[in-house]
């Protein structure tokens, strides 16, 4: 499956969208409550909501007071869904595309979703100096890959100890390579939560630091067991 165009082969990632406006409305089902959103052309699954997408949210897991960044957002799917589920926390959606962030915007009202806000920019550019417990990203992929490589190793310096990203991608898109590289240049564990329609949701967690005398009761657990 080709991934969702912006309806017009259009990159989904430019900052001013040059195709003419035709919009669409779609509905779908979150935690009992029907939510609806009004999508475009120009923007990242302008006719639908994605599979990647959707598992995305399925696997999203948010705590009722939580801080979210959701990381290019397109028309807001995950945004919206993250504000639902933290009803006492917070949520950030930004893009890069001014469509995109319209979108989102009229979406968060269309849904009743007073906790959230949208702003606009490229990766962390528009939280600047904050951090959040979750980060949740349909990354851009055909932006290339060393903008995803930008976006997961700045992605840790935005979390609060013990926060996770949440990245969605498919083989063909690298999921895999980018899976691994966390693996190997992140402190904390990785894992994959989910797989559906080809692809898989992996989550990066950042490690608590030990506390005072931690270290220590660790080093004598690790001997305790190679005796």
């Amino acid at each position: 499956m080709e991934e969702p165009s912006t309806g017009d082969g259009e990159p989904y990632f430019a900052e001013r969208p040059r195709s003419r406006s035709r919009r669409s409305e779609l509905r779908f089902l979150y935690r009992g409550e029907l939510l609806t959103f009004a999508l475009d052309r120009g923007v990242f699954g302008a006719r639908e909501l994605d599979p990647g997408t959707a598992l995305l949210i399925e696997h999203l897991a948010v705590r009722p007071t939580d801080r979210v960044l959701d990381l290019g957002t397109g028309w807001g799917p995950v945004g919206v869904a993250a504000a639902k589920a933290a009803p006492r926390g917070r949520v950030v959606l930004t893009d890069v595309n001014r469509r995109a962030a319209r979108l989102a915007r009229e979406n968060l009202d269309r849904n009743r979703v007073r906790n959230a806000e949208v702003r606009v920019g490229s990766l962390f550019g528009p939280v600047a100096g904050e951090s959040f417990d979750v980060i949740a990203s349909n990354p851009p992929y055909r932006a290339g890959r060393p903008l995803i490589l930008a976006l997961l190793a700045a992605a840790r310096d935005h979390l609060t100890d013990g926060g996770r990203l949440l990245i969605v991608g498919k083989g063909a898109q690298g999921i895999r390579f980018y899976q691994e590289w966390l693996e190997t240049h992140w402190d904390g564990p990785v894992e994959v939560l989910g797989r559906g329609s080809g692809y898989r949701v992996v989550e990066a967690r950042r490690r608590t630091p030990a506390g005072p005398g931690q270290g220590a009761r660790v080093a004598v657990a690790r001997r305790g067991r190679s005796a």
